[in-house]
C-alpha cells in the first residue's frame, strides 16, 4: 500500500476512534504503473462492482432501475460489456455489478450525488471515469473551472471514499479523446492534456490501477481510424466500447 494511501487511511480511522487493529493496513493494494498491466484485482465472492462515471459510463441506462446485474441499469457501453464477461467468467462469485455513471457529468456533479450513488452501494471495487466534461464545458459552454479545481475536487472525493470504505479497490480511468475526429478540435490542446496528467496523478496519489484509456485509443488507430472508435472523437462506437471493455477486464486477474 502507498505510503499516501496507508498514512490517509490510518490518519481517518485514528481520528474516528475506530482503529482497532493494524489488519486494515495491511491489506493488499494495487499499484499504479507505466502499464495498467502492472497490477491486477483479485475478486472474492459476493464482490461489488461500480463503474461511475459520465456519458461515456451511462450510455442510455435506466436511471430508474437500481438493480445489480441488469441489463437495462447497465447501459449499452462498455460497463455493460465488462459486467456481461465478469458475470459469465465469475459465475460462482455471486459478483453484484451496478452502473451510476451520468451523463454530462464533472467531478462537481459526482460530489453531489456521492453519498447516493457511490458510498450507499458499498462498492467493494469502484471504477471511475471522469473528467473530459470537467474540460469541454469550459470550451463549449464557457465553464470556468480550472484543471486545479478538477484535481482538488478529484481528490476531496477519493479521500471522502477512503474514509468510508477503507478497503475499496479503485480502478481511474484517464480520460481520453480522439484528436481531429468530431468535437476534437486543436482547440482543446495542450490545455486537455494537463486534466489527463492529472487522472494520472491521481490514480498514483490513491494507489489506483490506472486504465490509460488515451493510449489504448491512439494505439487502436493503427488498425483503423480514429472515427471507427469514438465516431464524435468521445464517446466510443460499438467498437470503441468493446476495446474499452477488454482493458477494463485486463485489470482483474
Amino acid at each position: 500500500m502507498s505510503t499516501n494511501r496507508r498514512s490517509f487511511i490510518k490518519k481517518s480511522i485514528i481520528g474516528a476512534g475506530l482503529l482497532t487493529g493494524a489488519n486494515l493496513l495491511d491489506n493488499e493494494a494495487y499499484a499504479y504503473g507505466d502499464s495498467f498491466k502492472s497490477s491486477k484485482i483479485s475478486l472474492n465472492d459476493g464482490d461489488v462492482i461500480l463503474f461511475q462515471g459520465d456519458s461515456i459510463t451511462d450510455v442510455g441506462r435506466d436511471r430508474d432501475n437500481r438493480k445489480a446485474n441488469d441489463t437495462n441499469a447497465l447501459g449499452r457501453g462498455y460497463a455493460l460489456l465488462a459486467a456481461s464477461e465478469l458475470l459469465n467468467k465469475y459465475a460462482a462469485k455471486n459478483l453484484k455489478i451496478y452502473n451510476t455513471g451520468i451523463s454530462g457529468n464533472r467531478v462537481p456533479d459526482l460530489q453531489k450525488r456521492w453519498a447516493e450513488d457511490t458510498l450507499a452501494i458499498k462498492p467493494t471495487v469502484l471504477s471511475i471515469l471522469i473528467g473530459v466534461n470537467d474540460f469541454w464545458r469550459t470550451i463549449d459552454r464557457g465553464a470556468k473551472t480550472t484543471v486545479e479545481e478538477y484535481k482538488s475536487q478529484y481528490q476531496q472525493l477519493l479521500q471522502e471514499t477512503l474514509q468510508k470504505l477503507p478497503n475499496v479497490k479503485l480502478i481511474i480511468g484517464e480520460p481520453f479523446a480522439v484528436k481531429g475526429v468530431g468535437h476534437i478540435t486543436d482547440a482543446w490542446y495542450p490545455k486537455f492534456l494537463a486534466y489527463q496528467e492529472t487522472a494520472r496523478e491521481i490514480a498514483k496519489e490513491f494507489n489506483a490501477i490506472l486504465l490509460p484509456y488515451q493510449k489504448i485509443f491512439d494505439n487502436a488507430q493503427k488498425t483503423a481510424p480514429g472515427a471507427y472508435w469514438a465516431a464524435d472523437g468521445v464517446h466510443p462506437t460499438l467498437a470503441g466500447a468493446q476495446m474499452m471493455a477488454t482493458a477494463w477486464m485486463d485489470c482483474i486477474k
